[in-house]
């Protein structure tokens, strides 16, 4: 019999390269996969940041969450034609967000830090060994307090400045929403979600996610969850997907 689940909808944006394993997946087992982010992260403006009145220069070290940190803070520091100086010092949660930098300066001849875990309380770690740094941490209009409230708990000097906002990536009134399996990668998905579709009824639509906070934020919006990574079994959400269509196959039989 055929798979109930013909379509899917991922909310991220289309993988860049064709060996993703989302194409084995659709070809696999004969499901249609659309990509389609939840939502978007846009820039302030050069006049929107100057109302925080935080003076960039003012500050040793910058500390970067994310490559959307990245971007962000040197197009706005080349609109606002601030020169960042060489000694400038920058901190990363992960190896590859450091290495990510090299799009904007160069790599060697600067001082750049970061944490092995790739958790927010390895950074710290990290910071807490330059405590005499002024850090400068730009973030988004929604962002969580971990590191904040662990550099405070250290009394580390540091200005937050919110340089890009989330913004939801809305549905046009003519476009399909025709999906037998939906699945989301963080809070923010939720709500797009239920902001594009205020009546939406989750009836036989599947609802999958990756992580803890969304999981909880799907639960939370009463709706069902019925697939879930990471697992001990399902370490990624394609392994997640690739599990369940199976399982379903062999229901179907």
């Amino acid at each position: 019999m055929a798979l109930k689940i013909k379509k899917v909808l991922v909310s991220q944006p289309k993988p860049a390269t064709e060996k993703s394993p989302y194409f084995d997946i659709a070809e696999k087992f004969g499901v249609e996969i659309d990509f389609r982010p939840f939502f978007k992260v846009e820039p302030l403006t050069s006049k929107e940041f100057r109302q925080q009145k935080i003076s960039i220069l003012d500050h040793t070290a910058v500390v970067f969450t994310s490559r959307h940190a990245i971007n962000h803070f040197f197009h706005l520091c080349e609109e606002l034609r601030v020169a960042i100086p060489e000694t400038m010092k920058y901190f990363c949660v992960t190896e590859a967000i450091a290495v990510y930098l090299q799009k904007y300066i160069v790599y060697r001849k600067r001082k750049i830090f970061f944490g092995q875990t790739g958790k927010v309380e390895d950074l710290a770690v990290v910071i807490g060994k330059h405590p005499k740094e002024k850090y400068l941490i730009p973030v988004s209009d929604i962002h969580k307090e971990d590191l904040i409230s662990l550099l405070e708990a250290k009394k580390i000097s540091y200005t937050k400045a919110v340089m890009y906002r989330t913004v939801s990536n809305d549905f046009e009134d003519n476009e399909k929403f025709d999906y037998d399996m939906l699945v989301f990668f963080s809070p923010s998905g939720i709500s797009s979600l239920l902001k594009n579709f205020p009546n939406f009824e989750q009836k036989d639509i599947k609802i999958g996610c990756f992580g803890p906070t969304t999981a909880k934020a799907i639960k939370d919006a009463g709706l069902r969850l019925d697939m879930e990574a990471p697992t001990p079994e399902a370490p990624s959400i394609t392994a997640a997907l690739e599990m369940y269509l199976k399982k379903q196959q062999s229901e179907k039989g």
